[in-house]
């Protein structure tokens, strides 16, 4: 969801002026983005929603319509509190922005192309089946569009490096974190005699913990103060 909000800020930011001076004749590019940028939400929700809720639906915890509608509600809530700092980087912490001033409609035309580039294979990937993430297609997309545009210099390649680094340092903490959670919740409730009660009790405290993360993810990067 971040990954449109990105994408679109940045074909916005880019025509602030279009309704005066020489932009003007590029609106078609900015209502060509935002149709496109539907599409690309579109594609992110049939392939990145089952991160989220794939294995909830696979256990039967939930159902398939019950999945669709807590991520039509939260995904669209966390994009809105937490996706800011996500968002700023995707849109001018991978290539640098500044080169492109005197020609803006190159920017406007290739973020127009990362967004439909990504749409594409994220649509394609969902009917292969095959699970891949959203930000991985837009992140590429843009270096593909940038490197053609302005080559190697358009692009920020230590910023590159520690999103790269992100990707693969996500995997193995979610994994470690995942198998401590699992070996307390195996040792002191699922092997006891009765389960059930140690599980009630457990339950707050989980609660507890993931609303306080997220809070203070909320409270600590969370969307910017609107300047007046």
């Amino acid at each position: 969801m971040e990954t449109m909000t990105a994408m679109a800020g940045l074909l916005s930011t880019t025509l602030a002026p279009v309704t005066e001076g020489p932009l003007v004749a590029y609106m078609w590019l900015l209502i060509v983005g935002f149709i496109i940028a539907f599409v690309l939400a579109f594609s992110v929700g049939a392939n990145d929603v089952a991160n989220s809720f794939g294995t909830a639906v696979g256990s039967g915890v939930v159902t398939l319509r019950q999945a669709c509608i807590l991520a039509t509600v939260f995904e669209t809530v966390g994009s809105v509190l937490l996706g800011a700092k996500v968002s700023e980087t995707i849109r001018k912490g991978i290539i640098d922005v500044n080169m492109y001033n005197g020609s803006e409609y190159m920017l406007m035309a290739g973020s127009v192309s990362a967004m439909f580039g990504s749409a594409v294979w994220q649509l394609v990937a969902s009917f292969l089946k095959l699970p891949i993430s959203g930000t991985h297609c837009i992140v590429g997309a843009t270096i593909g569009f940038s490197l053609v545009a302005k080559g190697q210099e358009g692009v920020k390649w230590y910023e590159l490096l520690k999103i790269v680094l992100s990707w693969f340092v996500s995997p193995l903490l979610s994994g470690i974190m995942s198998a401590l959670l699992f070996f307390i919740v195996r040792t002191f409730i699922l092997r006891k005699a009765d389960p059930v009660p140690n599980g009630l009790r457990a339950l707050p405290v989980f609660y507890a913990c993931t609303i306080g993360v997220n809070l203070f993810s909320i409270m600590f990067t969370g969307a910017p103060r609107p300047n007046y």
